[in-house]
């Protein structure tokens, strides 16, 4: 085969990431639809020169983190856990608990879910800030406001 006609693969590079900042209002969205659309923001995959072991991905501002939606059965039966690696030391707390206690923090283990495995993942997902209410921290960065069907 001649190697002239082999098109070479493309890898990003550091120079040519350019990030962005997205606002993701999340009033009566369903959680695991704008999860996936976030985590695919996070990891870049939207864009064109996405490079699966690099970081390509753009920020991420989600508000109104209480205005969340999950089905009947799913708002009665989930149950988050964690474990601390001691005998007896498995922790359970309910999803109501945990809306009640910490709604921002249902959106980032629903997209620290949808993410790769690996340590890449750990650095996406810095780039994500969940609030809760209509406010946020960041309006020097000019966010794109964007609806999540066009993701």
């Amino acid at each position: 085969m001649n190697s002239k006609l082999v098109q070479p693969s493309y890898t990003a590079r550091k120079e040519d990431i350019k990030r962005e900042w997205f606002l993701i209002d999340a009033k009566d969205y369903t959680l695991g639809r704008l999860a996936s659309r976030i985590a695919k923001i996070l990891q870049g995959k939207h864009k064109p020169n996405y490079t699966p072991h690099i970081d390509c991905g753009d920020f991420v501002i989600v508000v109104n983190a209480e205005k969340i939606k999950l089905s009947k059965n799913k708002k009665e039966n989930k149950v988050y856990r964690r474990y601390s690696g001691y005998p007896g030391g498995l922790k359970e707390i309910s999803f109501e608990q945990m809306y009640n206690k910490h709604p921002e923090r249902i959106i980032k283990l629903a997209v620290k879910g949808m993410m790769p495995k690996t340590i890449l993942a750990k650095h996406m997902m810095k780039k994500l800030k969940v609030y809760v209410g209509p406010d946020h921290p960041h309006q020097a960065q000019k966010p794109k406001e964007i609806k999540i069907e066009n993701i």
